[in-house]
């Protein structure tokens, strides 16, 4: 059984930081492109970050949405099988339910909710003004 588990959320004043983890269990997050995702409430789901490991080079490759790009890094530590999202500098409207997900192959671009075949159940993320 797939199973991707997220912590780390919970409310923080505007300006503050958190780092979310991912821990996967049962594939090797190497073989995948992994993101997270969020969603506040009446909006919808919107893709955040994602990284993947590139065969070609040998690095990782990462992706933004312009809304978190200088604020946000996601990264992954193969080892643990664990992605992470550090977020700093947090702003009100970062408050969403953020997910992490996972689909096979690359990242090619900031991730799109119906390519992503895995998912966690959530954990909020509530930054106060």
């Amino acid at each position: 059984q797939v199973q991707l588990v997220e912590s780390g959320g919970g409310s923080v004043q505007a300006g503050g930081s958190l780092r979310l983890s991912c821990i996967v269990s049962r594939f090797f997050i190497s073989h995948y492109c992994m993101g997270w995702f969020r969603q506040a409430p009446g909006k919808a789901r919107e893709g955040v970050a994602v990284i993947s490991d590139s065969l070609s080079t040998g690095r990782a490759s990462t992706y933004y949405a312009d809304s978190v790009k200088g604020r946000f890094t996601i990264s992954q530590e193969n080892a643990k099988n664990t992605v992470y999202l550090q977020m700093n500098s947090l702003k009100p409207e970062d408050t969403a339910m953020y997910y992490c997900a996972a689909k096979g192959g690359s990242c090619y671009g900031i991730g799109r909710e119906p390519d992503f075949a895995y998912w966690g159940q959530g954990t909020q993320v509530t930054v106060s003004s």
